[in-house]
């Protein structure tokens, strides 16, 4: 169900406007896209307000095409089995000003029932009081750590309690041109494991004419290549579990920067820049028209080559480690949460218990994405999939990104860290230090 754009040095997501907490204000609900009725339960550590009677539960959401059509399989089904709980969809689109309307909607005590969240944002928004604590309720109807890959769950916990439910998710992995490999003498069947290994297939992919590209076999900054992809191949790590402080300097982390920085000086940061500036999306993909023959992308793109270029004959394998061992990922992905003050908290919490099991995990990611349960994945056939079962064999192994009240500054900083280093502003242990520092600073207003 992830959706993601092309970037090229990364660039602020969306911002949580925190401000309008203060403002006790009530917002309207846009149009409404299908209903759905469920029983309402006596789960452990459920506050439903709205008796045991008929319960009408609304969820915002910015669900469009199969997305769309895979919620209302699922509101149909839930409605059948609970046929006292109606669920009614509430379209808002997902951007800055969703949020902005959410945060108003529980600052004036107006919030739906449920909400259609991403899971990079749990942990700036259970720090400032803004959802409910599920952990009681999960207990109670089985839904442990276990139900989910481990990154799933912690991506949707802070400070221990559960204020999400996992749904979809997604992973990363190197994209590969076969055709090229052969072309210039390497093995199609055996792409690159370590840096070593990525950089000379880089180097014989490459064919430039004066400062302009004609094809460029890597660059390790294009589509998902962020710090955070390459931080964790390193073996780096970005917050100290133990302390809640953010180690984006760590010396692995420290490692990977200089390394891409490196390659932005072998191959002239400038020049790349006009490479990728001129680089188009969808049919246009410069993966796709051949103009670049690796690229750390995610599982979405999948599809994008089924539609463009059916025949593009390529692989995927796991990011490249500096030892060709250990190799990891990193994942994202969207949850369902309750809002603080929300009025139906023991109906909405049934439909979350159904979308967080696999029967209603399989008929929302069906043909859409990916599931944050492993045995969803295999019903759909993925592990049997010589391409998606790369993306599905490694989510195990995969991180989340730190869940901490400044994930979006830290988000923001690591960028900028980024585009400093390649673009010679600076060495990289030293932005990755202001990184740390600026970060951690922030974090101290948390602390109780």
């Amino acid at each position: 169900m992830r959706k993601s754009t092309k970037f090229i040095f990364p660039t602020m997501v969306s911002v949580l406007a925190i401000s309008v907490l203060a403002t006790a204000c009530s917002s309207s609900t846009s149009s409404t896209e299908g209903t759905s009725s469920v029983t309402p339960s006596t789960t452990a550590g459920s506050n439903n307000t709205s008796g045991q009677g008929n319960a009408t539960v609304t969820l915002w959401h910015g669900l469009t095409s199969i997305d769309l059509e895979n919620m209302n399989k699922v509101v149909k089904a839930f409605e059948e089995k609970n046929p006292s709980i109606k669920i009614k969809l509430v379209y808002t689109e997902s951007n800055e000003g969703a949020d902005q309307k959410l945060l108003t909607a529980v600052a004036g005590g107006n919030p739906p029932d449920i909400a259609f969240f991403d899971r990079f944002k749990v942990g700036s928004w259970a720090a400032q009081g803004s959802l409910t604590d599920l952990t009681t309720m999960a207990t109670g109807a089985g839904i442990t750590k276990n139900s989910y890959y481990p990154f799933a769950w912690d991506e949707s916990s802070y400070q221990n309690k559960l204020y999400a439910i996992p749904l979809g998710t997604d992973s990363r992995l190197l994209f590969y041109n076969k055709d090229q490999f052969k072309e210039v003498g390497l093995d199609p069947n055996n792409p690159p494991k370590t840096i070593a290994e990525l950089e000379a297939a880089a180097e014989k992919l490459t064919i430039k004419d004066g400062k302009r590209f004609k094809r460029i076999g890597f660059i390790p900054w294009y589509s998902q290549g962020w710090l955070y992809s390459w931080g964790w191949s390193f073996g780096g790590d970005f917050m100290d579990p133990a302390t809640g402080k953010v180690t984006a300097n760590d010396p692995k982390v420290v490692d990977a920067l200089q390394w891409m920085t490196n390659f932005a000086k072998k191959y002239n940061v400038e020049d790349i820049t006009g490479f990728t500036s001129a680089a188009g999306t969808d049919e246009m993909d410069p993966f796709i028209t051949g103009q670049i023959s690796m690229k750390i992308s995610g599982n979405w793109t999948v599809a994008g080559i089924k539609k463009f270029k059916p025949d593009l004959n390529y692989g995927v394998t796991p990011i490249p480690t500096p030892t060709g061992t250990n190799f990891t990922t990193w994942s994202g992905g969207m949850s369902l949460i309750i809002p603080k003050g929300a009025k139906n908290i023991e109906p909405a919490w049934k439909f979350l218990e159904y979308l967080g099991k696999e029967e209603g995990q399989y008929l929302l990611n069906a043909q859409s994405g990916m599931s944050v349960i492993d045995a969803v994945n295999a019903k759909f056939g993925y592990k049997d999939d010589p391409i998606m079962k790369e993306f599905v064999n490694i989510l195990p192994k995969s991180h989340n990104r730190p869940v901490v009240p400044e994930g979006q500054l830290l988000w923001n900083e690591l960028a900028s860290a980024t585009e400093k280093s390649t673009r010679g502003s600076g060495s990289p242990k030293e932005n990755l230090d202001k990184v740390t520092e600026t970060v951690n600073k922030a974090l101290e207003k948390y602390k109780k």
